[in-house]
């Protein structure tokens, strides 16, 4: 009887300790769409470093606002996941294109700087996908506010078609893909 309430204790720590890991440190997306084809496919899962621009706490609607610890500037380029601004169930990844400061004006095509709309506050980015078509980035909702950034995107983890059976539908070659 010890050992069994030995084992279940350890095994509940290490389930606490998964959650608050991948709570706080690491989460895994899946990638819907082409819009970031050829770089991402539908069906690849990236590992999203929570910590990369500090950790994030609480929330848009929380009751202690909104904060980040260790908060750490995001660049030009990054890939970012973050909350879309217009339903915050649904999680995005694009490349930052504009940080604070910056000056952007967008014709239709790829950010032009510098330009008319400006990233002046501190906490607002212009976020775009690369493939054509995509709709849903900066140039549909404008400058993304800093709360709804998750984290960059670190890794290519695998890729599995999710329409295709389990023992089917694993791309080669898309295994562990550094960023």
């Amino acid at each position: 009887m010890r050992r069994t309430a030995r084992f279940l204790l350890a095994l509940a720590v290490a389930l606490v300790l998964m959650l608050c890991f991948r709570a706080l440190a690491f989460t895994i997306y899946v990638v819907d769409g082409q819009a970031f084809s050829p770089l991402f496919y539908a069906g690849d899962r990236v590992l999203v470093n929570r910590w990369s621009y500090g950790l994030r706490v609480g929330g848009q609607d929380g009751p202690f606002g909104y904060a980040r610890i260790g908060r750490q500037p995001m660049e030009r380029g990054d890939i970012v996941a973050f909350e879309n601004p217009q339903n915050t169930d649904e999680v995005l990844i694009c490349r930052c294109k504009a940080v604070p400061g910056d000056t952007i004006m967008h014709q239709g095509q790829p950010l032009v700087v510098p330009g008319t709309l400006t990233c002046a506050s501190s906490d607002h980015y212009w976020m775009e996908a690369i493939g054509s078509g995509n709709t849903l980035d900066s140039r549909t909702f404008g400058l993304v506010p800093e709360q709804f950034i998750i984290g960059r995107v670190v890794m290519i983890v695998y890729n599995h078609q999710p329409s295709a059976p389990f023992w089917r539908g694993w791309m080669t070659g898309r295994f562990c893909l550094p960023l």
